[in-house]
């Protein structure tokens, strides 16, 4: 299989040369050439996450250098669970937290790593994994790539946008992983990043790739754990499970509708928004008007310019048909807070601001139906918001205990390309 860019000005490139690059020549994202169509007679007998995954991923990975090594890149990547958890009355919360740094964005990272590990071993030069990161994907690509070979990581994330414990994973691993705090907000990180991997001739000196959700090696296999749950519901139930996904980027709520696409038995996708309303104001009938971030709790979804919309539109290139297709529900620091409590009063269990987010959209419209809510990290990442709503201290998973007892740096610095430039040559 070959993948072209969203633009449609950059030559076909191999699965591997994608990945490797992150983002397509001409600035698009990769996507495939065309989309495979599978059947759920594909997956008898594969009951595994890993095992789904490899099966959901073969058709993307056929005729590439990687092809030969996907059940075990699956495998190594996919060696925590992702469960349902019953809530009652036909809502799951799929759990996607159990991973080392306690959040859904360690599959997808990991799964990168494992690809990339392969692709450079015995390259001259290394090769720097840029990443942007609003809260969570920089832990878990720090965390999918600490102490690889030949591969270091450079974390920027919004200098007192993120989460006192999400900073702290940040700075805490050093060796090949560095972060940088940057004076501006997420979309200055994002914007600085893009333009260092569209910069031909920093990358003659310098080797770069993404691991954002822009990079077509973290979309993919964020596929795997929404096949698993909708197979393991169609099993038990015979019908079709509904998701309710909490998105700032749009590539874990893409991931989804990707899955969907294929053949997985999924039904609706409703997109949870924090304030950074762009993208229900545009499914509500406006313009896709991309603008300036605004802070929130849900720190992760603080994004005023969603990269993969552009991934979005390719999938539905009919305007009309694409605003038809989804809907999405945004959601303010005042509900999400309230949604904490409702839940902890109702269930007696914490969920973090971005998973209140997706609680609250499912809840307000009374949709028809099994739903299954997205639960996106792990509450004690955001201790300092949940426990004085729910009343209790939330004790982090061993994994994340471990990074939080390590001492942690960062390096600040200005939203300026030249300094991020002289970071990349200097390191």
């Amino acid at each position: 299989m070959r993948f072209v860019s969203t633009r449609g000005d950059a030559a076909p490139a191999t699965l591997s040369e994608a990945i490797a690059a992150g983002l397509a020549p001409d600035g698009g994202l990769y996507v495939p050439e065309q989309l495979p169509v599978l059947a759920l007679a594909d997956f008898e007998g594969r009951q595994s996450l890993p095992q789904i995954a490899a099966r959901l991923l073969r058709p993307f990975f056929e005729g590439d250098a990687l092809a030969a090594e996907l059940d075990a890149i699956c495998e190594e990547a996919f060696d925590f669970p992702a469960p349902l958890r019953d809530l009652g009355d036909g809502t799951f919360l799929l759990e996607l937290f159990h991973g080392p740094t306690a959040a859904f964005k360690d599959f997808g990272a990991r799964f990168l790593a494992a690809c990339l590990a392969r692709l450079r071993s015995g390259s001259e030069k290394p090769l720097t994994i840029l990443v942007a990161t609003s809260g969570d994907t920089g832990a878990a690509v720090g965390g999918a790539f600490h102490g690889m070979p030949n591969l270091r990581v450079l974390i920027l994330y919004p200098d007192g946008r993120v989460s006192p414990r999400q900073a702290h994973q940040l700075g805490a691993f050093g060796d090949n992983v560095r972060a940088l705090r940057v004076a501006g907000s997420f979309d200055d990180c994002q914007a600085l990043v893009k333009r260092a991997l569209n910069d031909a001739e920093l990358q003659s000196r310098v080797p770069l790739s993404s691991a954002n959700s822009i990079s077509l090696g973290r979309l993919l296999p964020q596929m795997s754990y929404y096949a698993k749950a909708a197979l393991d519901h169609f099993r038990a139930h015979g019908e079709k499970l509904n998701f309710a996904i909490p998105t700032g980027n749009l590539g874990n709520a893409l991931a989804c509708i990707l899955a969907r696409k294929i053949g997985l038995p999924i039904g609706e996708v409703l997109l949870a928004t924090n304030a950074n309303d762009v993208l229900p104001r545009f499914f509500d009938g406006g313009d896709y008007v991309p603008q300036a971030s605004t802070a929130t709790l849900a720190n992760a979804m603080d994004v005023g310019a969603p990269s993969n919309f552009e991934r979005l539109r390719w999938l539905y290139p009919d305007e009309d048909a694409l605003r038809t297709s989804f809907r999405a529900i945004s959601v303010d620091d005042a509900t999400i807070q309230d949604t904490i409590q409702e839940v902890w009063d109702r269930h007696l269990f914490a969920i973090c601001p971005h998973t209140a987010t997706a609680i609250f959209a499912l809840d307000s419209l009374a949709l028809d139906g099994s739903w299954a809510v997205a639960a996106t990290a792990h509450p004690a990442k955001f201790e300092s918001i949940v426990e004085p709503l729910v009343g209790a201290k939330v004790a982090p998973p061993p994994a994340l205990a471990e990074l939080l007892a390590r001492p942690s740096h960062t390096d600040p610095v200005p939203a300026d390309y030249a300094v991020l430039v002289e970071v990349l040559e200097g390191d």
